[in-house]
């Protein structure tokens, strides 16, 4: 059971967060300004950005979702980290150097200086739009683990998590988002850490628990498969998934932001490649969580699973019934952890994309304050997405995927054309986003919208950006062919 030692130990950490947050971005009034807001007056060390950066990836679906899905198969989906290897070399030579030396306060802003305003509106559009369904979710996820867990309503779950978000976001910036980043991490890492002590020390030692879990399958990691219809394959978790990675890290708002929060392109870089290796470490860590559960419950008989408890609900099952008094306030602040953090870091840099690329803005005296009533608009927007999700739940979440698709992929095939092929018109940037967009339609539909694919089971779902970005820009240099044959 959730104890009142529990509830102190949580409320503790909430309460240090937002103070953490307030502390690191207090600034005298007249240096207060819009830069400073966004980019923390570009001097941020870059171990702290680089670890915000892997605190805005994982997610309170990384704490919950990735022991889940090795409790249920295995581990291949480690092989995601070979495209986030050739993600940071390809960021690392091609995004961030054109980012730092352009002058720019957005990533978008890219577009109007190589096609046009409205381009450069466009993505704007289509980025806020995936991000709020992303914050949505993963907003709503983890509320729902805590109503299960310890009997808070969902919706009040939602509420509290994201207005302590909205509230340090809104007083400090990207300083407080990043700052306040690591924290959570250090909470979400070290307690992923200590869950995975406790239960190999309870199956008899990591050394034997790791034998059961090999034995029984779950430490399974590598398949040298070339089936694109599988997503556990080296083809399409390897391969295929590194455009989605290279579109995360190379044209969304949240990472472009921090790499020009940096003090130098290397210093960008260099929190580029922490990040990385962060990352990998993280899905290593908790991807034995799920393998040691399983021997917990399953190999070694450590105790018993009630009926009814599926496999996304076994960790959190775990956590309230087998972790220590104190310990389970302190799981549960990770978890919480996580969701502030990807709000915070959704919120602050969509304030930026509207008032830069939506409105135009960014430059004048008022640039602040709008971005500041921003802030506050996208969270009530991201609370708003959480409820709608959790109306939606099971549909809305088998459709992530796809919109991440529909979206992402579009936006770095944009990105291609802006960087290689400057003579694209801009009426043909935006037929092939179009375009690039609607041949997902022929692989994969929308249910809970009534739209059925023409052609289904071919592609699974890591294959959606690579086709909606290799569509794009295919499309788009087609359409601008005559300004390329002409001399």
């Amino acid at each position: 059971m959730f104890t009142l030692t529990d509830w102190i130990v949580l409320v503790a950490f909430l309460v240090f967060s937002a103070g953490l947050g307030l502390f690191v971005s207090r600034e005298k009034k007249d240096k207060k300004d819009f830069k400073q807001y966004m980019f923390g007056g570009g001097s941020i060390p870059w171990v702290a950005v680089g670890i915000s950066l892997i605190a805005t990836s994982v997610s309170a679906t990384t704490f919950l979702g990735a022991p889940a899905d090795v409790f249920g198969a295995d581990m291949r989906f480690l092989m995601f980290q070979f495209g986030g290897l050739l993600s940071i070399v390809v960021v690392g030579l091609v995004f961030i150097p054109r980012f730092r030396k352009s002058g720019i306060q957005s990533a978008y802003e890219l577009f109007e200086v190589k096609f046009s305003k409205g381009t450069r509106r466009l993505a704007a559009i289509f980025y806020c739009l995936h991000l709020l369904l992303r914050t949505g979710i993963l907003l709503y996820a983890p509320a729902l683990v805590l109503e299960r867990m310890i009997g808070i309503d969902l919706h009040w779950a939602i509420l509290i998590t994201a207005v302590i978000a909205i509230f340090y976001t809104w007083f400090g910036g990207i300083k407080a988002v990043i700052w306040t980043d690591v924290l959570q991490f250090c909470v979400f890492f070290f307690g992923g850490c200590f869950v995975l002590y406790l239960i190999a020390r309870d199956c008899g030692g990591f050394g034997v628990m790791a034998d059961m879990a090999s034995a029984a399958g779950k430490t399974k990691w590598f398949d040298a498969g070339l089936d694109i219809a599988n997503d556990r394959t080296l083809i399409s978790a390897g391969l295929a998934y590194a455009v989605l990675e290279i579109a995360i890290r190379g044209c969304d708002q949240q990472f472009v932001q921090r790499y020009l929060s940096c003090k130098s392109p290397k210093a960008a870089n260099a929190s580029s490649i922490l990040s990385m290796v962060l990352g990998c470490v993280v899905s290593i860590l908790f991807y034995w969580v799920g393998a040691a559960l399983y021997v917990y419950y399953k190999t070694a008989n450590v105790a018993a699973l009630p009926e009814g408890v599926g496999q996304n609900d076994v960790f959190p099952h775990f956590i309230i019934n087998a972790l220590p008094t104190g310990v389970k306030g302190l799981i549960v602040a990770a978890i919480c952890a996580a969701a502030m953090s990807s709000l915070s870091s959704a919120i602050n840099s969509l304030s930026n994309t509207t008032e830069n690329d939506l409105l135009g803005k960014g430059h004048d005296n008022a640039s602040l304050k709008r971005a500041k009533i921003w802030t506050v608009v996208w969270g009530l927007l991201g609370i708003g997405g959480a409820f709608f999700a959790a109306a939606q739940a099971g549909s809305l979440l088998k459709s992530a995927l796809f919109f991440t698709g529909l979206f992402t992929g579009p936006l770095l095939g944009m990105f291609m054309l802006a960087f290689f092929f400057e003579k694209t018109k801009a009426h043909a940037v935006i037929a092939g986003v179009l375009c690039g967009m609607s041949s997902l339609f022929i692989f994969n539909g929308i249910k809970p919208f009534g739209i059925e694919p023409l052609i289904a089971g071919v592609f699974s779902w890591p294959w959606f950006p690579l086709i909606s970005c290799t569509t794009t820009v295919v499309m788009a240099l087609l359409i601008s062919l005559p300004s390329y044959l002409k001399k």
